[in-house]
This record gives structure tokens, sequence and C-alpha cells, in this order.
């Protein structure tokens, strides 16, 4: 099995040169360049002040394969999100699929961010389809923090209603 594989992502005489390791092996075979890219450099790790009003947190996972996803995004006066950060514990691919939904959240209205779909995150790495789901949770990951935000607002508001009654 390993040597099919082996056939189709590397030519015969990179056998007769050198060795891979197993970690070596997986990348060059499986992954996709941007995948790995993300993977070794990922873009916005951290985390914001989940306490602030201007700041949604989504927090998801997938039991079937045991990634979790956490990503927080700041958002501006004008409804503009202005950062976004991310920690994901998971393979390469749901650390890439974080990594590029932060990118592309950046700069966009909290409209905007919502017609981000895992399709999207999918084409954009090349995922094969055994790892979709990574870009489902990424998805996921942005609507919660979506939603996490708008409930901060609505709870904002409904405070100030009450202050002035």
């Amino acid at each position: 099995m390993a040597s099919t594989v082996a056939n189709k992502c590397l030519s015969p005489l990179a056998f007769l040169t050198r060795r891979l390791s197993a970690p070596e092996f997986i990348t060059q075979c499986c992954y996709h360049k941007k995948v790995v890219d993300h993977y070794e450099n990922p873009r916005n790790v951290g985390t914001l002040d989940k306490h602030s009003k201007n700041v949604g947190t989504g927090l998801v996972g997938a039991p079937a394969c045991g990634d979790v996803m956490k990503l927080q995004i700041e958002v501006d006066d004008q409804g503009k999100i202005v950062d976004a950060r991310f920690k994901t514990f998971g393979c390469g691919s749901a650390i890439a699929s974080s990594s590029l939904a932060t990118e592309w959240v950046k700069g966009k209205s909290v409209e905007e961010a919502l017609t981000i779909k895992n399709t999207d995150i999918a084409k954009e790495l090349c995922l094969p389809p055994v790892k979709l789901h990574c870009s489902m949770l990424a998805e996921d990951a942005i609507k919660a923090a979506l939603a996490d935000y708008r409930l901060k607002q609505q709870d904002d508001q409904q405070g100030a209603v009450r202050a002035s009654s």
C-alpha cells in the first residue's frame, strides 16, 4: 500500500538516492503545499479578551476525530472584523483551516464573514475528501464566534435600555 502511494507521489529515483522519514513521507504525499504552509507558519495564533463586548468566541469540536478549534474575532464600532485569533488542537488540516479562516474574516463585516463556506476553505487548501470535516469545523467556528459577538451586542443593548428606564 505504502509503495503504491509512494510511486504516485514521488519519482522512483527518489527512493534510490535517499529514504524519507514517516512525517516527511506523509507531507510529501498527502498534504497540499498550502496546508503545509499554514501548518508550519500558522497565522493569527493566540487569544483575544473573551470578556470584551467587541470579541466573539467560537469553540467547536469534532468528536469523530478529536479536533477542537477556538476562533475569536474582534469587531470595531462599524461592524468590521479588525482582528481574529485561533487555537486548534488537531491535525495539520484542522490547523491550516483555522489559520486560513482567520485570514479570511479579517477586514470583512459581520454579514460578509457569514458567507464564508467550508467548501471555499476546502477548495483553497485542496483538502482531500477525508479531511473535509476540518473545513466544516472552521466554518462552524466562524459562525459560533459571530453568534457569540451578536449575543454580547444584544445583551449590551438590553442593559442600556434597562439603565435608561
